[in-house]
């Protein structure tokens, strides 16, 4: 979905989706550095240390972590660009602590049994790790109230043009910087 509302034809703004760090293993197809920075546990503990991240966190309880390079958002925001972060709900409740400015969207599918579908036609996780992505989806849509905007992605064209109407509104006065 965000791949979709990147590309100028889509929403003319000038954004940039920051690439996340992880210490996931590449699912098939994914590269490095487009997809994902696939990192050790190593590394990134090594830059955890170094405060190398504006967020991170280890997520969905199965030992790997996610975040955030400072790197990314700086690089992006000196060209010009609004950068786009696609984090979760934790991420995203620190970086809205330490710049309360940004624009804030909660995208999601509708409804529980529609993430599940979604989950399940996938078919890329283990039904153990489904039942933990639908325990923690619950758990999230309860803080919806805490971002600015609500977005449900029923339609992929749809979705992108409401999110592409939602930041055109800002559009005279880019949405953050990173304290």
């Amino acid at each position: 979905m965000v791949r979709e509302l990147l590309k100028r034809e889509n929403c003319p703004l000038p954004l940039v989706l920051s690439v996340s760090a992880t210490t996931r293993q590449p699912r098939p197809g994914e590269i490095d550095g487009v997809n994902y920075f696939f990192l050790s546990h190593d590394e990134f503990a090594r830059r955890r240390t170094a405060s190398e991240f504006l967020e991170c966190s280890e997520v969905f309880g199965r030992g790997d972590w996610y975040g955030t390079l400072q790197s990314q958002v700086t690089t992006g925001l000196a060209a010009g660009k609004w950068v786009i972060l696609e984090i979760d709900v934790e991420g995203a409740l620190t970086v809205m602590e330490r710049s309360p400015d940004c624009i804030t969207i909660f995208l999601h599918s509708g409804s529980l049994a529609e993430l599940e579908r979604r989950l399940r036609l996938r078919n890329t996780e283990s039904e153990a790790s489904i039942q933990r992505r639908l325990e923690v989806a619950q758990r999230e849509l309860a803080l919806i109230p805490r971002y600015r905007y609500e977005v449900v992605n029923r339609d992929i064209p749809e979705a992108v043009r409401e999110i592409c109407s939602l930041l055109s509104q800002y559009a005279k006065d880019p949405p953050c910087s990173t304290h």
